[in-house]
Formats: C-alpha cells, structure tokens, sequence
C-alpha cells in the first residue's frame, strides 16, 4: 500500500521553491523565530498568498492552500516530513536517501510519495532536528541520535557512513501514550497478566523488560511506570528522552555526545553513580546497554527496590546471558559466579515482548527470576503466549495462558497489601 501525501503536478515543486525562496527575501525570520509562532504563521500565510496571486501560474483553492502550508512547514517544521508527523497512526519514519521515504503503520511497512528535493534539503531538516537538542552531526560525527519535541526518537547516519546518501529514521512517541486499557483492547496481555504486572510495580519488584527492536518495550515501561505511586520521587535515565511519565515528582536525567573536540560526553553509566545520590524512590533506565549494567544491578541490591529497564534479547534467557555480557563491559573482572549472583538476588521479574509477523505486539512471556542452582540463575514462565499458527488473512494466532505456576514472589504482594486471586495461575481446564 502506497501513502500518497505530495501532490503530482509537475510544476509545484519548482512554484513552491520560487515561493520559499521569496518568503525568505523578503522577511526577517530571525524575527519571526522570537515571536509568538502562531502569529508569525498567520503573517507569513498573508505574505504567501500575496505571492500567489501575483504568479501567473493557475492554481486550484486546493492547490494554493497545499502550497502555502508545505512552505510554512519549510520554514517552521520539518518540511516534507509534517504531514506524516502530524498522523497519529504513523508509528515510524524511515528516510533512505531524499527519494525514498517509508513509514511504518500497525506494524507494517509502507511506501509514499513524500521526496526531498536532494540530499542538501534532506541535511537542512536533519540540523534542524539535531542541533535543537544540542546535538551535531557531519562528517566527523557521522551518526547521532537526537528525540523530536515531542519525545520521538531520531537516529542520523550519513556519508560517508550511509553509501547513498543521509538516513534518518524516526521512531514515533507523539501524541497520547499508551494506557493498560489499550495493551487489552489490541490484545498484548491479558488481565490478569496486567494485574500481576501491576502488583509488582506497586509491591516495588525489580522488573526487566525484554525484546527486540519495536517490539514495544518502551511502550510497555510507559505502561508499568504509570503503576507507580504520586508520592514517590522517580529518576529516569536514558540515551535520548522518550518515557512519558505522568507522575508529579520526576526527574529526567539524559545522556550526552563529546563535543566536536570529543570531550565531555557524559554516559548512562556517571548517570545511574549520580542518580544514587539524588535520594530516588524508583530508578528508572530507558535501556541498559553497556557498563552501567553493573552499577543499575547494584543499586537494585542496595535499597533501590521497585527499578525498571529495557534491555534488547530475544528471550528472558537471553536477557539474563546479556546482563552478564554488558557487566563483564566494566572491566572489574568479576568472576562470572558473583556477576549471576547479582542478577539472581537483583531481578525479580523478566518480561519479553516480542513483536509479530502481522505487526501486532504480545507479552510472550511472563518470567520469575527464583534464585540460583549451582552456578546458574534460575527462572520459571508465569504467563505465556502460545502462537498456533497463521490466519488467512495473515493474523497470528494464538493464546495466552498461565503455566500454572504460583510465583514465589506472591508472599511479597500479599505483604505489601496486594491480593490476587490465586486461582488466575490455574491452567483452564486443571482441577
């Protein structure tokens, strides 16, 4: 399926540069930047339609109305890529080279029509993303992630990196988060699984979400941090900020690139040591990626209990082997027994979301980290999703369904005034 945004007239594109090229002759946009932009927007749309009208070229209403809202987005957004920001259902945008644009939606991949004019035009937008968050990008810092005002993540790469040109890929947070509500209604958990999951975030369980790239592992963080009492000081810590955290008393703690000389970058790592001495009630890692590892599992075993992260893997056990490969990144030499002790005696719960081959994201597994037998952690599913098979129209399906298993972290609920209903553990259909 191909999104059809521009239109196809031939001419409209070299009407729209003459325009642009006009508007910025004839104003001070330095001006324009320091005033209420909602009114420079209504000046600048009187200085385009006079423009218009003074053109000789024949235009529909509808064509004027395009033409003057895609140079208005020229000069205060982010030109071509407006339109498909400004649609909620557009959970990625993905620019391979100024000629080619693809977005995707429920999950899935989609062509459009939205060009560049060349690469030159690509690399305006991409400063403009990038250096409204302090950050820079060109040739001797080829790559750069930076986040949209509205929380969306960015990543840059371009030549000599990217052979054919500047990429950007943007991965869309706008708009309304997600609530628990909508996990149920497009059916990535189930209740009881989000009860259970609730609990342990209110009975202050140290959780690790588990899963590939877009499967919905912030989403998901979003969704269990909104579990967290008004009254708790919350300290977030991540590479580029996207949680949306609701709560009154939050702290919002970001990373940052060296500078063009390649100093003063500070990493996730000096942020969770100084997060330490910020008096938290909750830790909060967008994903945990390197070194600082070591340091989040240590803060969970030392009074920093009901902490959540992100962490890429395919499953829990993976999860769990990654763990141990991003401390060995801190060059303490542990020995690996001490390392999986720290893990075993730290995390309390793993949950893996995994996204689909139609597009939909499930909570495949729900995982108790139970302790150590011998020299290995030890974990048992709670909640599962079974895939049966493929639908005719290309749906998965499947099940969710619990293993029976009564988790030992149970008594810690029941401690902290938390009471489930033990028989949503039960198999269906078991006596």
């Amino acid at each position: 399926m191909e999104t059809t945004i521009s239109t196809t007239r031939p001419d409209f594109s070299a009407l729209k540069n003459s325009i642009h090229h006009k508007v910025i002759e004839l104003v001070d946009l330095n001006r324009l930047d320091m005033a209420d932009q909602e009114g420079a927007r209504d000046e600048l749309a009187h200085i385009i339609e006079s423009l218009l009208v003074a053109e000789a070229t024949p235009m529909t209403l509808q064509e004027r109305e395009r033409l003057s809202q895609e140079v208005l987005d020229e000069i205060f957004g982010l030109g071509p890529l407006e339109p498909l920001l400004k649609d909620d259902t557009i959970s990625d945008i993905l620019v391979n080279t100024s000629g080619n644009v693809y977005i995707e939606r429920n999950g899935l991949l989609e062509s459009t029509s939205v060009q560049f004019r060349d690469d030159t035009h690509l690399m305006r937008i991409i400063d403009r993303i990038v250096s409204a968050v302090g950050r820079r990008v060109d040739e001797s810092s080829p790559m750069v992630d930076a986040r949209l005002p509205d929380g969306s993540r960015v990543n840059v790469i371009i030549p000599p990196l990217a052979i054919d040109g500047p990429c950007l890929s943007i991965r869309r947070f706008g708009g309304k988060p997600l609530k628990a509500e909508d996990l149920l209604r497009i059916r990535t958990a189930t209740p009881e699984m989000l009860d259970l999951l609730e609990g342990c975030v209110r009975a202050r369980l140290n959780i690790l979400i588990s899963g590939g790239t877009g499967a919905g592992k912030t989403t998901l963080l979003n969704v269990l941090s909104s579990f967290i009492s008004n009254r708790e000081r919350i300290l977030t810590i991540e590479d580029a900020a996207e949680l949306q955290l609701h709560q009154n008393h939050v702290v919002r703690l970001e990373t940052r690139p060296p500078n063009i000389e390649g100093k003063g970058a500070i990493r996730q790592r000096q942020l969770v040591i100084n997060a330490l001495r910020m008096r938290p009630d909750r830790i909060i890692v967008g994903e945990v990626r390197g070194e600082e590892a070591l340091d989040m599992l240590q803060a969970m075993n030392t009074g920093h209990d009901g902490s959540l992260t992100t962490i890429h893997a395919n499953s829990p056990r993976d999860a769990l082997i990654r763990l141990e490969t991003m401390v060995a990144m801190s060059n303490l030499n542990l020995p690996d027994s001490a390392v999986r002790q720290q893990i075993a005696s730290a995390l309390d719960a793993v949950v893996q979301v995994s996204r689909m081959s139609d597009g939909s994201r499930k909570i495949t597994h729900v995982s108790e980290i139970t302790g150590m037998e011998g020299n290995v952690v030890t974990m048992q599913d709670i909640f599962v999703f079974k895939k049966m098979g493929i639908g005719e129209e290309g749906e998965v399906l499947g099940e969710f369904y619990p293993t029976g298993i009564r988790p030992k972290f149970a008594e810690r609920l029941i401690a902290s005034g938390i009471r489930l209903p033990m028989d949503m553990f039960e198999v269906p259909g078991s006596f």
